[in-house]
């Protein structure tokens, strides 16, 4: 990872736009609807160091080298982050191909080398977010309080998000009725969860790109993760980082099983005898699900 990803909050922040264009242009197209006090600067004022006095962020754009240097050189009086639009080279950070879902952002970036690929792979990701997200994740925000306290485990209050995304409450909101979807959040955290866990038991594939869809999105959503031989690979590239990892040992068998009961979904990858292990399990009422690579060219 050459560049690390992270959100700026932007309420009350100051951001300056200098110079004009088509890139100014674009910034301020992607600030509009946002809380922070948008400065813009041009001719000029755009070369006055004390214009960007207060800024927390600062977009320099313009065709013009000579013009552009001597923003770059007044705005960096300011000491806060700038980014030379079209210019990694220049800039304190580079600005991602973004998804704005209100609340919800995805943010896709390249590390400055190849913008027109992040811009690609927006679109195929962007498909998948729905319109409602960041409504639904407004009423969670308001209810965060009410969350932890109703559901202290964090993975069974992770299990409860998840049928929280898929049920009546995003249907409400998808639907634009709000209030609906409040009253159905409420109802549904006063009435507690009952979580279904699932371990899936998952072939380790010869290369990470021969996961089946279903085995990469059990492998995302895993509260616990128990590695076996030829594991590694895949865990690196598809795993979540805050997961549970853990080797198999004499008690693992055991410890899936009550995970499992408790809520929390488990991803076993790579073990050789998972067929056997799978079927035990299953025997004791435990849903388990076994996931093969796709095979290969």
């Amino acid at each position: 990872m050459e560049t690390f990803p992270a959100f700026f909050p932007l309420k009350g922040r100051r951001i300056v736009i200098a110079g004009d264009g088509e890139g100014a242009e674009a910034k301020a197209r992607l600030l509009r609807n946002s809380p922070a006090v948008v400065v813009r600067l041009a001719g000029p004022a755009a070369l006055d160091p004390d214009a960007y006095a207060g800024a927390d962020l600062i977009f320099v754009a313009s065709w013009d080298a000579a013009f552009r240097a001597a923003a770059v050189a007044a705005a960096g009086t300011a000491g806060a982050p700038l980014n030379v639009v079209d210019h990694p080279d220049l800039s304190d950070f580079h600005t991602p191909a973004i998804i704005d879902r209100g609340q919800i952002v995805a943010a896709i970036g390249s590390a400055g080398a190849a913008p027109l690929m992040a811009s690609l792979l927006r679109a195929e990701v962007e498909t998948r977010i729905a319109a409602s997200a960041g409504a639904v994740a407004a009423l969670l925000g308001d209810r965060r309080s009410a969350l932890r306290e109703a559901f202290p485990d964090l993975a069974v209050r992770r299990a409860f998000l998840r049928a929280v995304l898929a049920g009546p409450v995003a249907e409400a909101a998808e639907a634009g009725d709000l209030g609906l979807a409040g009253v159905r959040l409420d109802a549904a955290i006063a009435g507690g969860w009952s979580a279904v866990g699932r371990v899936s038991f998952i072939a380790a594939p010869v290369t990470p790109d021969l996961l089946s869809v279903r085995a990469v999105r059990a492998l995302n959503m895993a509260d616990m993760l128990v590695v076996g031989a030829g594991a590694g690979p895949v865990i690196e590239a598809h795993a979540r980082r805050d997961a549970d990892h853990r080797a198999w040992g004499a008690e693992t068998e055991s410890v899936l099983a009550l995970q499992a009961r408790e809520g929390r979904l488990v991803a076993v990858v790579g073990l050789e005898d998972r067929a056997e292990v799978a079927r035990r399990l299953a025997a004791t009422g435990v849903r388990v699900e076994r996931l093969e690579p796709a095979p290969g060219p």
